[in-house]
């Protein structure tokens, strides 16, 4: 996961670079605001991909001493920075070019040379994008949803980033070279204008979700609730986090005390409720376990689920079969799936 990232990000960059610098040549050599707004959107997408290859060498590394978890938040802490920081930066050049050129309209000095630039720039746009798009597919019929349900729910945030960046950057070509048509047509430069606000206003609406999604996944929220409890155990799944349950049981909810905040999407950080099925049918099947009273699930960074439970077991059981049970669970837990990152298993109700 963490290779293809990577790969996605290189090829955004090395896009981004070079449409960001033939859009800056053609906005000074033509005097288009339309123009002069992309180019502003295409340099603060490479600082933001700059940004995001940052917090994958980062997160990548090894936990030591002090980061027993591992640095696996750094890329979110990374992608909020550049949601945040960079993309709010391009929006305000953005609306600061439109608002200008509504107000005091200019004169575009030659038409041929934004549409070549603008064809230029939409191809390696294209590119970038079916990268992006085509690794958030690949994931999205892994895991049986639809792409844009993926892209909102992913736990890597260089990938969501990149693809809403493409997404982004894409829809400005298309809202630039409309503008510029109807500059030529009408011979009024208002449309660049208005052009030029929109596309401030787009990248402001996609760095606040996207820097939402990064804080959420920062800070630790809780995934959220599905349904009530189980209280009979059943046969554990195979393959947790991998394939779904032949029975699938009932997600239980949180304690009041941990139930996080819903947000508009009604939800933080998206583990599906299948996986959280599996857990639990993975725990309720384990020998010696009763009943779960608390699973807690956060991600760690991308592609790593720490899983924490409060079970009530067997009052029969020795000390020892205690220890085993405990360990068992843990590292049956971890092998099963390669997503389980680390797994704390709390036994209750034996004296």
């Amino acid at each position: 996961m963490a290779d293809d990232s990577t790969r996605t990000v290189l090829v955004a960059l090395g896009s981004g670079l070079g449409v960001a610098l033939a859009k800056v040549g053609a906005a000074v050599f033509t005097g288009s605001s339309a123009m002069a707004a992309e180019a502003s959107h295409s340099l603060s997408d490479t600082a933001n991909d700059l940004f995001l290859f940052v917090a994958q060498r980062r997160s990548s590394r090894h936990p030591d001493g002090r980061h027993p978890l591992g640095y696996g938040r750094e890329a979110y802490f990374w992608a909020l920075i550049a949601a945040l920081g960079v993309f709010i930066a391009g929006a305000a050049f953005s609306l600061r070019d439109g608002i200008i050129e509504l107000i005091h309209p200019g004169v575009t000095s030659s038409f041929t040379v934004a549409y070549v630039v603008l064809a230029v720039s939409t191809v390696f746009d294209l590119v970038s994008f079916r990268q992006s798009a085509g690794q958030l597919i690949g994931r999205a019929r892994r895991h049986h949803q639809d792409v844009m349900d993926e892209a909102r729910g992913t736990s890597d945030p260089t990938l969501r980033a990149v693809f809403a960046e493409d997404a982004v950057s894409v829809s400005g070509d298309v809202i630039t070279l409309a503008a510029l048509a109807l500059n030529q047509l009408t011979g009024s430069s208002i449309p660049q204008g208005i052009a030029a606000v929109v596309i401030g206003l787009v990248l402001i609406r996609t760095s606040l979700r996207l820097g939402k999604r990064s804080h959420d996944f920062l800070v630790g929220a809780w995934v959220l609730p599905s349904a009530p409890s189980p209280t009979s155990a059943g046969p554990p799944t195979p393959a947790l986090l991998a394939t779904p349950p032949t029975s699938p049981t009932p997600a239980a909810s949180l304690t009041p005390a941990t139930s996080p905040r819903r947000d508009d999407d009604d939800f933080t950080q998206p583990l599906r409720a299948a996986d959280e099925d599996r857990i639990r049918t993975f725990l309720l099947g384990y020998p010696g376990v009763t009943a779960i009273r608390e699973i807690l699930v956060t991600f760690t960074g991308p592609g790593r689920v720490w899983v924490t439970a409060r079970l009530d077991i067997d009052d029969g059981l020795t000390g020892a079969q205690v220890k085993a049970l405990v360990r068992g669970i843990e590292s049956g837990m971890m092998r099963e799936s390669e997503a389980v990152y680390r797994v704390d298993v709390v036994p209750m109700g034996f004296a």
